[in-house]
């Protein structure tokens, strides 16, 4: 062990932790004695629940304050119900958030064009801040997409025949 401190003392910091007497904090915390009493605050007025709240398996409590802006709706919602029937362990939990993330975009573009505001995709995207300082970049992303959607252009066409 000796041989591995010695072999990496000339980094900065190095071992720094290493002794349980050297407070790394010390000359920067102003210690008050208040360091263990902080859990024994006054705690925030529990909030009402106006919506529907999914909460985890693991803390079936809800948290003291929420936002109420985006109540699960629609196929998200759905997966959403779904994934929080899970432990947080389980990727049946993690994945159907993501997708439900994904279906929300959509379901999203959906209201805009349902209320009549056709969204600017490519201003919302930041294309033409990635086409100012990242040309080889977007035209690489774009030729990608493009190949991609021949071929499953080229395979779907080859089965309905």
């Amino acid at each position: 062990m000796d041989i591995v401190n010695e072999k990496y003392q000339h980094i900065p910091g190095w071992g720094m932790d290493a002794d349980p007497e050297n407070e790394p904090t010390y000359p920067m915390k102003n210690y008050t004695g208040d360091d263990h009493n902080r859990n024994e605050y006054e705690r925030a007025e529990q909030q009402k629940a106006t919506i529907e709240l999914l909460s985890s398996k693991e803390r079936p409590a809800i948290s003291r304050v929420f936002g109420t802006t985006v109540p699960p709706s629609g196929c998200s919602g759905a997966i959403r119900r779904y994934a929080f029937k899970h432990s947080e362990d389980k990727m049946r939990h993690w994945i159907p958030l993501i997708i439900a993330d994904r279906v929300q975009v959509w379901e999203g573009l959906l209201d805009d064009l349902r209320s009549g505001y056709i969204p600017n995709i490519a201003a919302e995207r930041g294309w033409k801040v990635e086409w100012k300082y990242n040309q080889k970049g977007m035209i690489k992303k774009v030729a990608t997409i493009a190949a991609v959607g021949l071929v499953i252009c080229l395979f779907s066409r080859k089965k309905s025949r």
